[in-house]
């Protein structure tokens, strides 16, 4: 069987779970392999806990911040295979191996994921995330429609996914940019997704082989005391949907079907972000349009 290098890109700032994060992927079942970590902490604690182990551990400071800390990293990668792991998540120990196994089916797939589990600060289980109820493929476009009409990301966190690094480059940059969308301040993980996937694969495993830390003390992204754009990861929803309309993975007529369901997430929410009128009007102007250029 082939063994490609994989690269697991930790991009590292918070330090709480950081050594127990480290851990997972040293501790991995798989040979072949690099640990990338990408240091924005402001003080010497991760490098400290780095500089505790060997082998396959690569360290670099990064002062770039948040997305940009995330895109250096991967981009310094050099494994065939990228396996993302922010610094409070943990892998399964035959995480890897798992996921290498799986691309290595099938040179279409380009992305996969597998089922998750959320824990809390002191390693509890709190939420299993098991999207379907056995493994198998599905056509790039089939996980954007599901992911754009029913306003949901299955796939999870950056940490439940691997992907080629050949797609990466192709991709360049704007990883976080979905079409004329720039997902960098809410669901940049949702436009990654459909960028590296677009016109091959994505695979899921019905396995359990990462686990998200959810703790609202944690300063990240997905904690919305922490993270004053965090109303963008409801609002990019709907420009999603407009963007996946305008290069035809979405049928105009299934846009305006989907009005009632954007008026109420906007009316729910809206009070709370104000960004979602702004998307929620850029939504019913598309919509209008399309009316319009079908009358006779």
């Amino acid at each position: 069987m082939s063994l490609p290098l994989v690269s697991i890109v930790i991009p590292s700032y918070k330090t709480g779970h950081f050594e127990t994060c480290l851990k997972s992927a040293l501790g991995q079942s798989y040979p072949n392999i690099e640990i990338l970590v990408s240091d924005n902490c402001p003080t010497e604690a991760i490098k400290d806990m780095c500089a505790k182990y060997s082998g396959h551990l690569i360290y670099q400071r990064n002062s770039a911040i948040r997305e940009q800390n995330v895109l250096t990293a991967l981009f310094a990668a050099k494994g065939q295979l990228i396996k993302p792991l922010f610094d409070d998540d943990v892998l399964h120990p035959f995480c890897i191996e798992r996921m290498v196994a799986t691309m290595n089916m099938d040179p279409e797939i380009q992305l996969v994921f597998s089922a998750s589990q959320v824990i809390n600060v002191d390693n509890e289980r709190t939420e299993t995330r098991r999207p379907y109820e056995a493994s198998g493929s599905m056509p790039a476009r089939d996980m954007q429609r599901s992911m754009v009409l029913g306003m949901r990301n299955f796939v999870g966190e950056f940490s439940s996914i691997m992907f080629r690094r050949e797609r990466l480059w192709e991709i360049g940059r704007h990883l976080f940019k979905y079409h004329n969308h720039d997902c960098t301040l809410g669901l940049a993980d949702v436009a990654a997704y459909f960028n590296l996937a677009r016109d091959g694969k994505v695979f899921y495993i019905d396995e359990e082989l990462s686990y998200f830390r959810h703790d609202r003390r944690l300063e990240s992204n997905s904690n919305p005391n922490a993270n004053p754009n965090f109303g963008y990861c409801f609002s990019d929803y709907i420009d999603l949907l407009i963007e996946s309309c305008d290069i035809g993975i979405v049928a105009p007529e299934e846009l305006e079907v989907m009005a009632p369901t954007v008026d109420d997430v906007a009316t729910r929410l809206g009070g709370v972000f104000p960004m979602m009128a702004t998307s929620q009007q850029r939504f019913h102007a598309k919509v209008a349009a399309h009316k319009e250029g079908v009358r006779p």
